[in-house]
């Protein structure tokens, strides 16, 4: 019941917030200090729970006339800024599990494969719960026979009881209680699960780096500026997708008792072929992984477009979106422990960055699920998109298309130009898995000489 004007100035609030957080965590996590649980675990064991009842706070509905927009905005952004704590280090793991390349990938596929899992576990239980609340659409006749369309939503608020409201929010209170419980789940069994290897990495500087100063580092390697681009603008793309795809099966293809099954078969056909994509990268490298996976769904995106409302060949469609959803998911995430190796080579003095690279990876990712949601929004209410209409405007429809077609191919032709550009291929992951060998066994030789002569002086 909180007016659309006011949940778009909250979301955009805690996008900007979160804009914020990002770097903040990712540079306080390089600074932290060693305990016997490590460095990252102590961000992830102990945000958990403020998250989970943030998380909570964030579907309940206060009983006060006034302050309801001060309320979620505050819980919001908690929120963000607690799974920031928990995905950053999540994320930068993958470097302190291990120093072998094949072992890291290994480690990213696994991550990939139970991430979009979860995706598809949270989608369903939120759906089953929160649709089991029959919330009819308005039709059509009646809708657009009025002027305004806020005139509509008063109209059906007044038919819409009382008891029926509360079931809907009795119905979203328990599906955020059920996901917080998976959450306290999964978080415990990485803590229990999983444990840091202080020789994987250095987190801790030899000289303090500022800020800013680390941020500088980070921001002018070339590698990560290429990588990030291209998984800016392929991550917006497959956002752009899914975010619309519900409403393109329900109003311009008719599907609307269908799209939940087509949304599960895109998910469920990324989590099957993580473990592909892993191979084929394995076997071909990364460059060209990144190449085929990506780009295998731009016919598929055209064709359903072109061709008549058929549910068979959407549904191909759908298998074949979430082919490439699989690599989206995991090849730039499996790039970026390359690109800190590559860093490390270049700036061999200069330790404890790893957070600042994967805290903006995440910030990315959460920044282009705001900015996909925000074209949407704005694509769709300029159409005239009715909320809840049992059918919609010609205009509509067209940009429904562009939104789940046009403008996503272009965005996978742009990010395949950018990958083009990542200079780091197989032959210069061999010569840098090399040289940090070389690196390392130097600093180990060193080390055990500086020992033996102070022995002997001893």
């Amino acid at each position: 019941q909180v007016d659309a004007f006011y949940a778009s100035i909250i979301l955009f609030a805690g996008r900007v917030w979160d804009a914020i957080t990002d770097p903040m965590v990712g540079f306080f996590i390089s600074k932290t200090s060693w305990t016997r649980f490590g460095r990252l675990m102590p961000w992830i064991m102990f945000s958990t729970p403020f998250a989970i009842i943030s998380y909570f706070l964030i579907w309940f509905v206060p009983d006060i006339s006034t302050g309801q927009v001060v309320w979620y905005l505050v819980f919001y952004c908690a929120f963000q800024t607690l799974v920031t704590c928990f995905h950053v280090p999540y994320s930068a793991l993958t470097m302190f599990i291990s120093r072998e390349q094949s072992e890291r990938d290994s480690a990213t596929a696994y991550r990939m494969t139970v991430e979009v899992l979860g995706t598809v576990l949270g989608t369903a239980i939120q759906g089953q719960i929160v649709g089991q609340v029959d919330t009819p659409c308005i039709g059509s006749p009646f809708f657009f026979g009025l002027s305004n369309s806020s005139v509509a939503m008063e109209e059906l608020n007044m038919t819409h009881d009382t008891e029926s409201l509360t079931d809907t929010r009795n119905a979203y209170m328990i599906a955020a209680g059920v996901i917080g419980g998976l959450y306290i789940l999964c978080a415990l069994i990485l803590l229990l699960g999983v444990k840091e290897r202080r020789e994987s990495s250095e987190l801790q500087s030899d000289e303090p780096v500022s800020f800013f100063q680390g941020l500088k580092l980070v921001m002018n390697h070339g590698p990560y500026i290429r990588l990030i681009a291209g998984f800016l603008f392929t991550s917006l793309a497959f956002m752009l997708l899914e975010g619309n795809f519900a409403l393109f099966c329900t109003y311009t293809l008719g599907f609307r008792n269908e799209f939940q099954n087509i949304l599960l078969a895109i998910m469920l056909s990324a989590t099957l072929t993580i473990p592909f994509w892993q191979w084929f990268l394995t076997h071909f490298g990364k460059k060209k992984a990144v190449y085929v996976g990506i780009s295998s769904a731009i016919p598929f995106l055209i064709a359903v477009v072109v061709l008549d409302s058929n549910l068979f060949v959407t549904y191909v469609v759908a298998v074949a979106a979430g082919i490439s959803v699989a690599a989206a998911f995991l090849l730039p995430w499996s790039m970026l422990p390359d690109v800190v190796d590559d860093f490390k080579l270049q700036h061999p003095s200069s330790h404890g960055h790893e957070a600042i690279f994967f805290s903006f990876y995440v910030f990315f990712t959460k920044f282009t699920a705001g900015v996909s949601l925000g074209i949407s929004t704005l694509s769709l209410d300029f159409a005239g998109y009715q909320t809840r209409g049992c059918s919609q405007p010609g205009q509509v429809h067209f940009t429904l298309k562009m939104l789940v077609s046009a403008v996503p191919v272009g965005l996978i032709l742009l990010s395949l130009l950018l990958f083009k550009l990542y200079p780091i291929d197989e032959e210069k992951r061999r010569k840098n898995k090399k040289a940090l060998q070389d690196l390392r066994e130097e600093s180990n030789s060193s080390s055990e000489s500086d020992n033996t002569e102070l022995a002997s002086i001893v």
